[in-house]
């Protein structure tokens, strides 16, 4: 190994080059190059003596460089907002550690509605990734059609445009289900939190948990708050759950608005859950489950969808003109502490 690292005459580290290699090993160039790539001709001991200069010399291959030349990259894209949130978290670090094992480079470009957050979305095209992941709402339409006119395999979770490959989550099902759960221990009065973000994903989910309600016959109100999080969640519930409504349960667009609820109506407004109130979320965060809250919510598997996402991905390289692929996840309910038993007499006293 080196001892000490090389810089060139701007002063900046030197990075060790293939040719080095080739003379430090006394073989050709071309022979460095078929030994660092994957399925190449190249005799045994030609391999050894080139692995043991690279080691000597601590050279490692420019992938970039091959990327570029190749006219595509080992780099994948993944967009996304709210980076901080429980989900979204767990979401790109699933997905990151399975890119990695695969072999390829995950990039994070944080997405927002600014000029500076549609030019960082551009930077994936001008790097030759070889594919971009879209685990948000945004970015806007015009940059998944300017990934499309690049030739850039596009595979969007939880939107609905034509032409990229989709993985969605069955939110109809969640939706409807949640609707069924309630009227099933008789509620009459139902809620449900969302926010103004209006993404596909929280669209699906009121619209058909809406609809299913008043199929069911059920008094149905719905709150948005500004933001899907913890404090979008506390406020939709102190406009939700007025003494006038009398709500009986409620199915929040996800865990994390769930929490700010349920805080809310035990701390503020005195509700005993499940007893006074039944509460369903969505996602199954690992907050779910703690002892103080124990949520009743729909699980949507991040280790599932990434190894979906890479099924996908291997399967449009393959095949690049394939029509659009569009796989559809179940959300299995996961029952735990918020949502009151068949039985339950709402009338007894607290304990």
């Amino acid at each position: 190994m080196r001892e000490k690292e090389e810089t060139d005459i701007s002063g900046l580290p030197r990075y060790i080059s293939a040719h080095e290699v080739a003379e430090r090993a006394g073989v050709s160039r071309s022979a460095v190059s078929r030994t660092f790539t994957h399925g190449a001709s190249v005799s045994v001991a030609t391999r050894e003596k080139v692995m043991r200069a690279a080691e000597e010399l601590g050279y490692q291959v420019n992938d970039l460089a091959r990327g570029l030349l190749a006219n595509r990259s080992q780099l994948v894209g993944m967009i996304a907002s709210d980076t901080e949130t429980p989900f979204r978290s767990l979401q790109i670090s699933t997905l990151s550690r399975l890119l990695i094992e695969s072999g390829r480079v995950p990039v994070l470009i944080t997405t927002d509605s600014t000029a500076s957050g549609q030019a960082s979305h551009a930077n994936l095209l001008r790097y030759r990734a070889q594919a971009t992941v879209v685990l948000s709402g945004m970015p806007s339409r015009a940059f998944i059609e300017l990934a499309q006119r690049n030739g850039q395999p596009l595979i969007a979770v939880g939107r609905n445009e034509e032409g990229p490959d989709h993985i969605r989550v069955n939110n109809k099902l969640a939706a409807a289900t949640a609707v069924q759960v309630f009227a099933a221990r008789g509620m009459q009065r139902v809620g449900m939190v969302t926010s103004a973000v209006g993404s596909p994903n929280l669209l699906e989910r009121e619209q058909t948990y809406v609809d299913a309600a008043r199929a069911a016959g059920l008094e149905v109100f719905v709150e948005r708050a500004e933001r899907t999080d913890y404090e979008g969640g506390s406020l939709a519930a102190s406009l939700l759950l007025s003494p006038a409504r009398r709500v009986e349960g409620v199915f929040c667009v996800n865990d994390l608005m769930a929490l700010g609820l349920m805080d809310y109506a035990r701390n503020m407004l005195g509700l005993r859950l499940p007893e006074d109130l039944s509460v369903i979320g969505f996602d199954d965060i690992p907050e779910a489950s703690w002892g103080a809250y124990r949520l009743t919510t729909f699980q949507q598997s991040a280790e599932k969808q990434a190894r979906e996402i890479l099924r996908v991905l291997d399967l449009r390289l393959a095949n690049p003109s394939a029509p659009p692929m569009v796989t559809q996840l179940d959300v299995p309910l996961i029952m735990r502490d918020t949502v009151r038993s068949m039985t339950l007499d709402r009338t007894s006293p607290a304990p």
